[in-house]
């Protein structure tokens, strides 16, 4: 699956009130896909009018750990409480913003192909969950410097890329966006 595909999956995901959730994101995407929710997570980081409301990067990078922590202990399927399930967003608000992204998606989507498999495949995938982990445990204070937790998200997304298309130039990519993130998350911690 590439970014376009997994945008028109969100973009068709059920809407209630004029709302939809993430539960109802996630059902779409699967609950099996670490790849597709990285890059979910990712999006929601780096959307303009999403990513940008406070504290929506910490409930992301909570929903990471959450995820990344299961992965870690082995699970197949992870599994998030029904709270965080239920939050949602205006259809609207996220039509907008999924329109956004198309260009940059469709210029994503042309430079990732499978290559460099041993960075994504095997134990590699732990190490990517691993980092995933770390990504979102900087996600709060990165909040406190403007627009790195983008940095985050986009990190995630590369990861989650990186996965899906079994592209390990890309998870090389993230690595580097992570310790770049790093790099920020400290100089906002000291």
């Amino acid at each position: 699956m590439n970014l376009e595909q997994l945008i028109d999956k969100i973009r068709v995901t059920p809407e209630e009130d004029g709302r939809v959730a993430l539960g109802d994101i996630m059902e779409s995407l699967g609950t099996r896909s670490f790849g597709s929710f990285l890059v979910l997570a990712g999006l929601i980081v780096v959307m303009p009018l999403i990513g940008d409301i406070p504290g929506v990067p910490t409930l992301v990078g909570v929903i990471v750990a959450l995820v990344s922590i299961q992965l870690l202990m082995g699970r197949k399927q992870f599994w998030l409480p029904q709270t965080m399930l239920k939050r949602s967003i205006e259809k609207a608000r996220l039509d907008r913003a999924l329109q956004r992204m198309e260009r940059p998606v469709s210029w994503i989507d042309r430079m990732i192909k499978p290559r460099l498999s041993a960075f994504v495949e095997g134990n590699a995938s732990y190490f990517i969950a691993a980092c995933s982990l770390l990504v979102a445990a900087m996600m709060p204070p990165m909040e406190l410097v403007p627009f790195s937790a983008n940095l985050a998200g986009l990190a995630l997304i590369t990861f989650g890329l990186a996965l899906v298309a079994r592209d390990g130039l890309f998870a090389l990519l993230a690595f580097a966006f992570t310790l770049i993130g790093l790099a920020l998350a400290a100089s906002a911690i000291l």
